[in-house]
């Protein structure tokens, strides 16, 4: 072999990049500085090269340009859910192995919006609305609807409210931000007329059962090349700077295989079992009713407690199909299965720490620094090295 091919055949065959998927809207320098840490050790795993940002190259003509530009096949770290299918076949995205994240066909299907059904057969609705979804995930999720007006939701608002205090969410909302209970109409009303009436009418609201002191579940699954990797555990919340409750972070079991492998394990409490089935049964019932939908990543919120009733809940709060709070585990668990063939289970833990935080040295981490939005912020990982984990 020449020392020209020897350097060729030692090149990458492919290259990482991250993507801001909604171009000129606001991302915070922790997501950003985050997505690309997690893309370089994505990049490592795979083999490729890392590419930075795709920035105002990924256009219709990024796929014909793709190895020229960056080196053979081309992977991305999206910022969001890809909710224009055509734009990503034009640059190259065509299944789950082009991307950390997911494609849906439209919009809605990447809020919470999907989660409940309409009030009303004739309710305002966007277009693809599915009303055989809200019968799929019927018993793993809980009671609520979704609505796109005004009225509709002062209606189903209303109706929940006969069994107890309800739970205001906005569809875009993440971490827990934005969300209020309402105990009467008259809170109900003014939470609503606090919304903003463009985004309530093209993306909607979500009005749900209010659980007392709910567990929250994380149930989720990553596939990157050979590997295919499901956990579950349980989230933490924590303070922001400015004293709101947030997520926290996540300490999760992560395990070689898919859902049905986490269901094999032999330890499982019922609640947790029961949390693991609703997700599944959400993710088989997406499959199936929106044909469009494909995805790498994948992760599901589970909240189990007591109603206004006593009576005990569980149920899928949301969806995620994007890097997420879980993923540095996520990619944490991948990097130890492909350094050990051998190993079947890894416990792992995120964090995401406000104000002066003291960050332990064996973690791994993803951002450190003053944002501009929400001041001091470090988000890291750690792994419990042990080879007794089992499912």
């Amino acid at each position: 072999m020449t020392a020209a091919a020897a350097s060729l055949q030692s090149l990458p065959f492919g290259s990482v990049v991250t993507w801001d998927v909604e171009p000129g809207a606001y991302c915070s320098a922790h997501e950003r500085e985050t997505r690309a840490h997690f893309a370089r050790r994505l990049a490592a795993l795979k083999g490729y090269a890392y590419a930075g940002d795709c920035g105002g190259r990924a256009g219709p003509s990024l796929r014909a340009d793709a190895p020229r530009t960056y080196g053979g096949h081309v992977y991305f770290v999206p910022s969001g859910t890809v909710t224009d299918p055509v734009r990503a076949r034009a640059m190259g995205i065509a299944g789950a192995d082009d991307l950390f994240g997911g494609v849906v066909e439209f919009a809605f299907v990447a809020t919470k919006a999907i989660t409940h059904p309409l009030p009303d057969a004739d309710a305002a609705r966007p277009a693809g609305w599915s009303t055989h979804f809200g019968h799929a995930v019927a018993g793993a999720v809980l009671a609520g609807f979704s609505a796109f007006s005004p009225d509709e939701a002062r209606r189903a608002g209303r109706r929940l409210l006969e069994a107890g205090a309800v739970r205001v969410k906005p569809v875009r909302a993440t971490g827990g931000r934005g969300q209020t209970v309402a105990h009467d109409t008259a809170e109900l009303d003014r939470q609503l007329d606090g919304l903003d009436a463009g985004e309530l009418a093209a993306h909607g609201v979500v009005l749900e059962e209010n659980l007392r002191d709910p567990d929250t579940f994380s149930v989720g699954q990553v596939v990157v090349d050979e590997l295919t990797v499901s956990y579950h555990g349980r989230q933490r919340m924590t303070h922001d700077n400015a004293g709101f409750a947030v997520y926290g972070g996540s300490d999760l079991m992560l395990a070689r295989g898919g859902f049905d492998d986490l269901l094999a394990a032999r330890d499982l409490s019922a609640p947790l079992r029961t949390a693991i089935d609703q997700a599944r049964r959400y993710h088989q019932a997406v499959r199936e009713g929106f044909p469009g939908f494909f995805a790498s990543r994948v992760n599901y919120d589970v909240a189990q407690g007591r109603n206004a009733a006593g009576h005990w809940r569980s149920g899928v709060l949301e969806q995620s199909w994007r890097v997420g709070g879980a993923t540095g585990a996520e990619i944490a668990a991948l990097e130890v299965f492909r350094r050990a063939p051998e190993r079947r289970a890894v416990r792992a833990s995120t964090f995401e720490v406000y104000g002066a935080a003291m960050v332990p040295p064996q973690a791994i981490v993803a951002y450190r620094g003053e944002d501009a939005e929400l001041g001091p912020l470090a988000k890291y990982a750690l792994i419990q090295n042990h080879d007794s984990d089992t499912t």
